[in-house]
């Protein structure tokens, strides 16, 4: 019985360091887990880094092309001014005399210049100045014997309006966009940030509530492998009991006819007055073999009594230590599967609050995609918009040159004629 106490003390001494390692075990892994989900976090948190790095980066090359379209805009109105100027400045003498010597000399020079703005508006892919040269076309053509410097003086200026009203339409789309694109940027690092919270919280979540899973299987086996124990105990302690019951009446009744036959013995040997010649040699032989036994039984039914009082306290002390321990089980497989349940609700919660913040962001991204589309899809390089813009204004310098030429021709013609009819 020693023996079998000490070989249980050592089976649960070893079940406990068992359960020692595998909660090491378990450890390392909730460790190397958390570790992978920090690399997980970090290499995202450097993406959205230098995503934001690029998208500040896109936004200055962008105010940088709009101040050189803006500077561009503003040169191109200044040369259109001039030229305005030059053919007001340059057209009134001529206004005053008929048109009709004028029409013929012009004619060449006027369909001359008509057929350069084409030609610009072709090479440069401008329709406003294809607009400008056809419209052209169409008041020299029409307007025979009218103002036709003055026509196409109102066109110039109407050619100014439209790109004074472009240019602010521009600055005000760069306003707007800069505002939405800046206030967009600042919700998608909000909605990441949040985004990264609760998938920490409900990955821990979901990783506790495992491991509570896992604890409360283990502590189901082990109260089952308890019950099974138990009931072996209870079997082993009934056959004990039923050995014990059955053994001590039977060294009882032995040991009392022991007693019995060595008192008639010793009674008998002890008259005095015996009728025949007694064998005192061979009674006295019998006595002492007769006290050898009594001293067995004795000595047997003391430790039939002995080992049965240490089997009934041995089961009573390992009954309650089982009872203590099953009580102990028992409520840590109640608490913790009170607490994974409610861990399973909160990662539920968690992930609804996930896929909501998930659609928000998705939904930043498109309006972000769309303001990129919307922002930049009119937007050239510095380098193509200058040279578009400077093709565009030495054609019409050019074109504007042919016009004042004409004008200058048309004024000395009119003052020859002038000074010859006087």
């Amino acid at each position: 019985m020693k023996k079998q106490a000490l070989s249980d003390e050592i089976k649960y001494a070893s079940k406990d360091m068992d359960a020692a390692k595998k909660g090491l075990a378990e450890s390392g892994e909730t460790k190397a887990a958390a570790t992978g989900d920090l690399g997980v976090t970090t290499k995202a948190l450097n993406e959205d880094v230098k995503a934001l790095a690029g998208l500040h980066q896109d936004c200055m090359t962008k105010a940088e092309d709009f101040e050189a379209e803006t500077s561009s805009r503003g040169e191109e109105l200044k040369a259109l001014a001039m030229a305005k100027k030059a053919v007001k400045d340059n057209t009134g003498g001529a206004q005053s005399q008929s048109y009709s010597f004028m029409e013929v000399s012009s004619d060449t020079r006027n369909f001359q210049v008509v057929r350069m703005i084409k030609d610009l508006a072709r090479k440069q892919n401008a329709p406003e100045l294809a607009q400008l040269a056809s419209r052209l076309g169409s008041a020299i053509r029409l307007n025979h014997g009218a103002d036709v410097f003055a026509k196409i003086k109102g066109m110039i200026s109407d050619m100014i309006e439209k790109l004074e009203q472009e240019q602010a339409e521009a600055a005000e789309l760069k306003q707007w966009c800069d505002k939405e694109i800046s206030e967009s940027t600042a919700k998608k690092e909000e909605a990441d940030a949040l985004f990264e919270k609760l998938t920490t919280k409900f990955d821990k979540a979901s990783s506790r509530s495992k491991q509570l899973k896992e604890q409360v299987a283990t502590l189901q086996k082990e109260l089952a492998e308890l019950a099974s124990t138990q009931a072996e105990m209870d079997k082993i302690r009934s056959d004990e009991k039923a050995v014990y019951e059955k053994n001590r009446p039977e060294m009882e009744q032995g040991l009392k006819g022991i007693k019995l036959a060595l008192k008639i013995l010793n009674d008998y040997y002890a008259k005095a007055d015996k009728s025949h010649g007694s064998s005192d040699g061979a009674g006295s032989g019998i006595i002492g073999m007769l006290e050898v036994i009594e001293s067995d039984f004795t000595k047997g039914l003391s430790e039939i009594v002995a080992a049965e009082q240490t089997a009934a306290a041995t089961f009573d002390k390992e009954g309650k230590e089982n009872a203590i321990e099953k009580t102990t089980k028992n409520q840590d497989v109640k608490y913790k599967t009170k607490e994974a349940a409610g861990l399973d609700k909160k990662a539920s919660e968690l992930s609804t609050d996930i896929e909501g913040v998930k659609s928000e962001l998705d939904a930043v991204n498109d309006y972000l995609a769309s303001l990129e589309k919307k922002c930049t899809y009119k937007v050239e390089s510095y380098a193509d918009r200058k040279a578009r813009r400077e093709a565009e204004i030495t054609g019409l310098k050019e074109a504007l040159d042919i016009l004042e030429t004409e004008t200058a021709f048309v004024q000395t013609s009119s003052l020859r004629g002038v000074r010859k009819h006087a």
